[in-house]
């Protein structure tokens, strides 16, 4: 039996400074979010999340930990979040018409509007003591 389940994956990037990763949406509420976005056929979570960041910030990351899989009732899908590293200490460019601009924030002071989803992400990625991988999410709260 053939699933039309949808999948999409995410990264969480950090400079020396342990600043994140952000991307600016040209579409939509011109959010912030995390590099990243829905899975191609026949391609992993982890491949999902280093082909985002290339397309979208034109880096190469590692990816690495899995911090969380989050499952969005309203469209049915799955994302994965995953802490990647900037191997080669590129500068992020935003390499999409999506992406306004790309720029690294500290947690303290990430940049608006921004989702409770992505705040989220980030705040567990960054907790190494997470318990849970596994979360249901509501409809998006915007932080403007």
């Amino acid at each position: 039996m053939l699933s039309n389940k949808s999948m999409g994956a995410a990264a969480v990037i950090r400079d020396s400074e342990g600043r994140i990763l952000l991307v600016k949406h040209s579409y939509g509420k011109n959010n912030w979010e995390l590099p990243g976005g829905k899975s191609e056929k026949n391609e992993s979570a982890q491949e999902t999340a280093k082909r985002e960041v290339r397309e979208e910030t034109g880096l190469e990351v590692t990816v690495e930990q899995l911090t969380g899989i989050y499952y969005d009732p309203d469209y049915d899908m799955h994302h994965f979040v995953f802490i990647s590293n900037n191997d080669r200490n590129q500068e992020p460019q935003p390499s999409s018409p999506e992406i306004l601009e790309c720029k690294y924030y500290s947690i303290d002071d990430l940049p608006k509007p921004i989702s409770d989803f992505t705040y989220k992400r980030i705040q567990e990625a960054l907790n190494q003591d997470r318990k849970q991988l596994f979360h249901v999410i509501g409809p998006r709260q915007w932080m403007e």
